[in-house]
């Protein structure tokens, strides 16, 4: 694939998310209370846009990745919340179920022989391309596991303040105010998270070469080839 089409790929990707994820949520709350529905049924009509875009996902690629299986189970968690008990701020608070599940994952997966941030960039990264085979011959060396290690356990533990963050301001802001917020916040925290990684990438890399310098084993602390979660793929997304 050229960078002409990985870059045309991840426009419309991005622009889905914003569309199905932002901004159609937003208006057809708006909408469907001017029209005189019900808080919740409002919440949860509009909470179907992200669910859609999963569906397409699922029909253009034909599978669905942990990370869709996340968004529809938040739904589905909402859904039920609302029509059983129609309490508009139970509605609200599905958005911190796939991303407290993602958090938990990460952090159990550091007991297991691969960490899930290193597991999805060697999916995303594609596992019989060039850049995959290189992280999974990398993986040999004790350095290199350290990185990803410390970076799942970073996005886990990133991944529950912000689960707790949206549960304190369901239960602190005006609902209109609360849907605004909780289709934001996970884009803030992709960003900042993202922006950590990149930056820890940076700090892992110059100290390799500071090691390669002085004789030391470059290979251990080399670079992460890594990008845990796009924007395209964040639990609402990421359910975010």
């Amino acid at each position: 694939m050229t960078d002409r089409a990985k870059t045309g790929g991840r426009f419309r990707s991005i622009t889905m998310i914003v569309i199905f994820d932002v901004a159609a949520p937003l208006v057809a709350y708006k909408l469907l209370r001017s029209a005189g529905m019900t808080t919740v049924t409002a919440l949860v009509l509009s909470g179907l846009f992200p669910g859609l875009r999963v569906a397409y996902g699922l029909i253009r690629h034909r599978r669905l990745d942990a990370v869709g299986a996340l968004v529809l189970g938040g739904i589905a968690v909402g859904t039920v919340l609302g029509l059983v008990t129609h309490n508009a701020r139970l509605v609200l608070v599905e958005g911190s179920v796939p991303t407290a599940v993602f958090g938990v994952a990460c952090l159990g997966s550091l007991a297991a022989k691969k960490p899930l941030i290193y597991s999805m960039a060697v999916e995303f990264a594609g596992r019989d391309s060039a850049r995959g085979r290189e992280m999974t011959r990398l993986w040999q060396f004790e350095g290199y596991r350290r990185i990803f290690r410390i970076i799942t356990a970073v996005w886990g533990v990133g991944f529950l303040v912000e689960a707790g963050l949206r549960v304190v301001i369901v239960y602190s802001t005006p609902i209109g105010a609360t849907l605004a917020i909780s289709k934001v916040m996970p884009f803030v925290f992709i960003g900042i998270l993202t922006t950590w990684t990149i930056a820890y990438g940076s700090y892992r890399k110059k100290k390799g070469e500071r090691l390669a310098a002085v004789g030391g084993e470059v290979i251990e602390e080399s670079q992460p080839q890594v990008r845990p979660v796009q924007a395209s793929q964040g639990p609402e997304r990421l359910g975010g």
